[in-house]
């Protein structure tokens, strides 16, 4: 897969909370872009991408309570594809990549917290669901994950290559750091499931963490960026870190970086 030169068009922005730096909340826009890209399976007509939605809003659908950002941008496509401004939900499939938890009042950085609910209604009103965790992502307890696992419309993957709609996705969770730590794993572990990954000659590939890109602002990881120059051409999709422009070409490959973003890629 790859996306088509700097095509991104504004497509939408939803207002939410997060926690703002030195504590309280602040509001912030999440935008919404759409993109066209070659190499889109034939059985689909769009992806959703996005990751690091870390954030809440009040919401009329759930009784004015606070809502996990994730479930309402998964309500707010909806409504985009009932209004014709983007591909029928029937015919999507989503791309998580990784933490879409915050604290129930959106005040405390970092936070992390059982993310199955936002899979779930990614899950309920696209085509499928495919992705990774974030290290702030849990799933509740091992008889919850198995029932989550067992959903036919939802992959969660970590090392391993599946097949949706003719399309090869491969994908790696979590960060490298002290594997005694939640959402972290082992660096020697991390890098065999990543090239394990990369074998497999995936055409999109999602990551949590990902690689650095061409520019200064684009940070990540610079061996997973070393491992991209050498495989075979794969659009990886990462978040973890913030990058203004959010695509970058490396070898072969592209990087699109969906923190905090949405996109919406269309042939």
């Amino acid at each position: 897969m790859r996306v088509l030169g700097d095509t991104f068009e504004r497509l939408h922005q939803f207002r939410f909370v997060n926690a703002a730096r030195g504590g309280g909340t602040e509001s912030q826009d999440l935008l919404f872009w759409t993109a066209r890209a070659e190499g889109m399976p034939a059985g689909i007509d769009a992806l959703v991408i996005t990751s690091d939605l870390q954030g809440v809003a009040p919401s009329w659908r759930h009784g004015g309570e606070n809502t996990l950002l994730g479930i309402l941008v998964a309500e707010e496509l909806f409504d985009l594809a009932n209004a014709g401004r983007i591909p029928e939900p029937s015919q999507t499939g989503v791309i998580l990549a990784g933490d879409l938890y915050s604290a129930p009042a959106g005040n405390k950085r970092g936070a992390s917290g059982d993310v199955r609910e936002v899979w779930m209604a990614f899950a309920a009103m696209n085509r499928w669901v495919t992705g990774v965790a974030g290290n702030h992502d849990r799933f509740g307890t091992p008889r919850e994950q198995a029932r989550l696992a067992a959903e036919k419309t939802i992959e969660l993957l970590d090392g391993s290559v599946v097949m949706r709609d003719g399309l090869s996705i491969g994908g790696v969770s979590y960060i490298i750091g002290n594997p005694e730590k939640p959402g972290r794993q082992d660096e020697g572990e991390f890098f065999a499931a990543l090239d394990l990954v990369l074998e497999g000659g995936p055409k999109l590939t999602i990551l949590h963490e990902g690689p650095c890109g061409q520019e200064r602002e684009q940070r990540g990881n610079v061996q997973i960026r070393k491992r991209i120059e050498s495989s075979s051409p794969t659009l990886v999709v990462c978040g973890h870190v913030h990058w203004d422009k959010p695509l970058a070409q490396l070898g072969d490959s592209q990087v699109l970086n969906v923190d905090s973003r949405v996109v919406v890629l269309t042939c």
